[in-house]
Formats: C-alpha cells, structure tokens, sequence
C-alpha cells in the first residue's frame, strides 16, 4: 500500500463506506480528506464523486469481465481503475492500473483487477446505446426505474441530455449576502447575476475570511431563485418550513433587508442549532429559529408570506449528491409526496388573507409537485446549468 498516493487511498476508503456502510459521500469525503494537501484533496473528491456517479455503468463493465464474486475491497479498486482510464482526463494509465492494484492487495483478487484493468486499456469499452430507457440507465449509470420514470414525463431527448448532465461537474456557485459590506474586488473572480456569484474556478469557501465573516455562502442559483420567488418585503412577517440549513432563511432575510421578522422553523435540535449558527454569521438578526415539526405547525398569528421547502427526493442535485440516485426509491417518493401535502396544508393555514405561499423542492419528480398553479417555475441542470428545482406561488384570496 505504500505505493499508493494518499488520495486514492482515501478514495477507497470513501467508496467502500458509501456503498458497505451506507455514508453520505460528501460528509465521508470530508471526513476522510480531512489533512491531506490540496491537490490529493480534490484528486480524492474527483474519483470517489465520479465512481458513485458512475458505480451503475463501472458494475455493467465489471459483470462482463469477472467470473464470480469479488471481495468488496476488490471490486471497489477496481471501480477506481475503471473510472480513472475512462473518465477521468490528465490521469496516465500506468499510474490507474498499477496503483488500483495496489489497493486490491493482500487480496488474490489483486490480479483480477490487474487483467481487466490491462484489458480494457487495450480494448476499450462498448457501452449500450442509449435510445432505450434500458440503454440509458446503463450509459448514463441511473437507476432504470429512474430513467423510465424520467422518459416518460419529460421525453427521451430531455431525459438522455438530464442525465449525462447529472455526470458532470455542478456549477460553483455562491450567493454574496448584501448584509455584510463587502468589496468586490475582494471576491473571486466570476460572473455576477444578481446576488449569486458563479465562480471561473474552484475556491475554497469554506476557508476563506469571507465566509467566517458571513460576506459570501455557497448556494446554487436554482435555490437563490426560490427566496427571489418568494418576494419578501421589509417590515413583513414571514415564515420559513423546514428552514435548515439555512441558505434561502438568510437570503429571505437579506432580501428583507434585516427588517421584518422570519420565523424559521426546524424539527431537529442539532440542525436547529446549526442554523442560529449560520443566521448568526451571515448577520440574519431578524430570524428566529423555532423547533418545531412542520407538518404539524400551527400559529394564531398568521404571516404575510410563507416559504415551504419540505423535504424530497433532491433528484434536482445529483451532481453534488451523487450517491442520491442509488438511495431514493419510488416507494420513497410515495411516502414524501404524503409529507409534503401535510406540511403544505400547515404553511396554508399559517398564511393571512392576501398573504403569498411558496412551494420549493430540489428535484425533478412530477409526483412531488404538490402545489400546481399559474405561477411556477421549473430548473433543469442540461438546460440552466443549476440544480433541479420546481417551485410554484399561490396567493391566498
């Protein structure tokens, strides 16, 4: 193992917890990467990302060259082969091979990995068509149910362009929060439009002065869209459902200018506490968090507008979260959609005469479309470049 670079390393340990252990592959990512130099870091991030993304196409491959079952250690080293000599620019052959190896051993399967690696190098892949949902699921690696449920409500051509769009990198976008001055020469370099700042390369938010002093947040344009959406105007009452993490609450706020008040409500204590946390960096004084369940949320003092962005199954966010196209089903999606309709009928009753709801989730799911009215909106990554979002307004009479 010694001659193996720390960022595959970490990769595989990453893949294998994903997969054996059933870890987020962001928050494992973290965890795992945490120490390494920046260049292994997002080596690392690269190949566990592209391997999760691609597990559905690298398994397709993989039954097609082995005989028998693989030990998992074996089976991910060989993932991390595959994906290095077929998707990944700028990583010499040599190094993928001898290095997944490498991470196969003490196992015999080693030598498997070897052949198919060395295999496949010399002759490449035939991957299906993908003018069949079938086809596509395997091209494109997504669950075939997916792709079949995706055809049929959006057609072939916009679901085969949807989903080589989930494959590829998510935008880098941030959202400069207008409550904290800010110069922008102090920024990093990008396109402006509106308070988001799409970014020419990679930044590390987290770790810059801008981010601790609450000047700057990550957040995709599709989500600053929904808090535009909204419409809230200084001095209102407004309430946000299902508030954490808290990128539309401080946004709402920011929008409001810090005057008028955001009741921000949380079920769980942690990420309750969370969220204080980041309303407090990013200067949102006039948010108050609430724990409190959503779906069974009620007030004698109504709002004027009402944000609710119950959970779903974030099928909008596939190229940040990769790993969610192998954990949702349709049986989850049943059960959200009943979820969903109970929080949508709390943020109706919380709402005054005249007062504006708004309905957001970040996904791309006809069943989850609970709220259908003249005034909505749909993202679709192939098409903005942003994540999937569907978002829809009714006034109360």
């Amino acid at each position: 193992m010694s001659a193996v670079t720390p960022a595959r390393a970490t990769a595989l340990r990453v893949v294998r917890r994903v997969f054996e252990q059933g870890a987020y592959a962001d928050r494992a990512l973290r965890a795992e990467a945490e120490g390494l130099e920046p260049r292994e870091r997002a080596l690392a991030k690269r190949l566990v990302f592209g391997v999760v993304q691609r597990k559905g196409t690298l398994d397709w491959i993989v039954a097609r060259h082995a005989k028998g079952r693989l030990d998992p250690a074996v089976r991910a080293s060989l993932w991390l082969g595959l994906e290095q000599l077929l998707y990944l620019d700028g990583i010499a052959a040599h190094a993928a091979i001898s290095e997944s190896v490498e991470l196969a051993k003490p196992s015999p399967g080693h030598k498997v990995v070897n052949a198919i690696l060395r295999k496949v190098q010399r002759e490449g892949v035939d991957l299906p068509s993908d003018d069949t949902p079938q086809g596509a699921a395997v091209r494109h690696s997504h669950p075939e149910w997916l792709v079949r449920r995706w055809w049929q409500e959006l057609g072939a051509e916009e679901t085969r362009a949807l989903l080589a769009a989930n494959n590829a990198p998510a935008e880098l976008s941030l959202r400069v929060n207008t409550l904290v001055a800010v110069d922008p020469a102090e920024l990093p370099p990008g396109r402006r439009e509106d308070d988001a700042l799409v970014l020419d390369g990679p930044f590390d938010v987290a770790g810059s002065p801008l981010f601790a002093a609450g000047a700057i947040t990550p957040q995709s344009r599709a989500a600053q869209r929904v808090s535009r959406f909204v419409d809230p105007q200084p001095g209102e009452r407004v309430l946000d459902l299902c508030a954490a993490p808290g990128g539309k609450t401080t946004h709402l706020a920011a929008l409001m200018g810090g005057r008028g008040e955001i009741v921000a409500i949380e079920q769980h204590a942690g990420r309750a506490g969370a969220l204080q946390r980041t309303c407090a960096r990013m200067r949102a004084d006039n948010v108050t968090v609430v724990v409190a369940d959503a779906s069974r949320f009620q007030t004698d003092r109504p709002f004027d507008r009402v944000l609710a962005d119950p959970p779903c199954s974030g099928l909008g966010t596939l190229r940040t979260h990769p790993d969610l196209r192998w954990r949702v089903t349709e049986d989850l999606i049943a059960r959200l959609a009943v979820l969903q309709d109970e929080i949508l009928r709390c943020a109706r009753g919380a709402l005054r005469p005249g007062g504006t709801l708004v309905y957001s989730t970040c996904t791309i799911s006809r069943a989850e479309e609970r709220l259908r009215g003249d005034e909505r909106f749909q993202t679709l990554p192939h098409r903005d470049g942003t994540d999937g979002f569907y978002v829809a307004r009714e006034r109360r009479a």
